[in-house]
């Protein structure tokens, strides 16, 4: 295939997910769906071959982009897997462009839906005067809270300022511009205020088969002074932040981000026999959460399988597939040594 060069709309996508100009999971997730738009539409001439290695090959940059984030990883399997499915059918390009379209915009509509959906879901729980923590900046917490102020309950937030990278600045001033009286706190104060916490609500960044949660670095610390204060823990999360990988036992890596975030430069030349770790996300076991809060409904942790089950069933087979034609070429190997 001749090299096709990416559109520069979609480098700068790649660059702001990398940077975390985007950020959260579900506008990481409509990010990579719309640069596979871009990339489709902008694409010229060639076989379709070359297409589809062109489309896998964008989705590559954009995959690395955050390699731990299961939303964008699953955003570009909703498009390519139709992509893939469809083209012992398709005959031109054009076809082929036009199916990566559809599904890329199918995906931002349903993420966009889903985040108003669980708005109007989790408000349900959500009673007036109650007082709520929330961590980091999640569009489906937010929702909820917006939902719950605009049916007229009156309620009050303490917003973290989740350190290094204070994505919790972002979440009290979409509170307070909705009305909302929000408190901004440091993240080590979670539990110095918990007294006063009616319940925490916090989004998610993955949820494992066992329903684990993987968050914001913070997240299980907070779950963990929750469950000391008998506060109910929520996460709301969209079922395309499910993992389907959990399922076949791989392991959520955490993502270790440039130490520069949490010191300068100048600090680490200077001491640099100090070493300096960023985490971005931990892991909230299952046993701390009260509820899920998705699109299709509140479920216990315990219930993730099933949503997987249901939702990425193709994945699932497609991942045991892989998994069981490794492990035939392991033994071929180790039988031909």
């Amino acid at each position: 295939m001749a090299k096709v060069s990416i559109p520069d709309e979609v480098t700068a996508i790649a660059n702001d997910i990398k940077n975390m100009k985007i950020r959260g999971a579900g506008k990481i997730a409509r990010a990579a769906a719309k640069g596979l738009l871009i990339a489709a539409n902008e694409y010229k001439n060639g076989m379709l071959e070359n297409f589809l290695s062109y489309m896998n090959h964008v989705a590559d940059i954009l995959k690395n982009t955050r390699p731990t984030a299961v939303s964008l990883f699953n955003a570009i399997s909703y498009v390519l897997s139709r992509l893939e499915k469809s083209k012992n059918y398709i005959k031109s390009v054009d076809e082929a462009k036009l199916i990566v379209v559809r599904a890329a915009n199918m995906f931002i509509e349903y993420s966009l839906n889903a985040v108003e959906i669980i708005g109007e879901i989790g408000s349900k729980r959500i009673s007036n005067g109650d007082v709520l923590l929330t961590h980091c900046n999640s569009s489906a917490a937010i929702a909820i809270m917006q939902k719950a102020h605009s049916q007229g309950k009156n309620i009050k937030v303490y917003a973290t300022e989740t350190r290094p990278k204070f994505q919790g600045h972002i979440t009290a001033r979409a509170l307070a511009r909705a009305g909302i009286e929000v408190t901004l706190i440091p993240d080590t104060a979670v539990r110095l205020v918990m007294r006063e916490v009616d319940k925490v609500l916090v989004g998610a960044d993955t949820v494992a088969a066992n329903g684990a949660v993987i968050n914001k670095i913070g997240t299980s610390v907070i779950a963990l002074a929750a469950k000391e204060a008998n506060v109910n823990f929520f996460v709301a999360a969209e079922t395309y932040k499910f993992s389907p990988t959990t399922v076949i036992g791989e392991l959520v890596v955490i993502e270790e981000r440039d130490p520069k975030e949490v010191v300068p430069e100048s600090y680490i030349r200077k001491y640099s026999s100090v070493n300096i770790r960023n985490p971005a996300f931990d892991v909230t076991p299952p046993e701390y959460i009260d509820v899920i809060i998705t699109e299709r409904g509140i479920i216990p942790p315990q219930a993730a399988i099933l949503i997987l089950e249901e939702e990425y069933g193709w994945a699932i087979e497609d991942y045991i597939l892989q998994a069981t034609r490794a492990l035939e070429s392991d033994e071929e190997a180790v039988t031909t040594w």
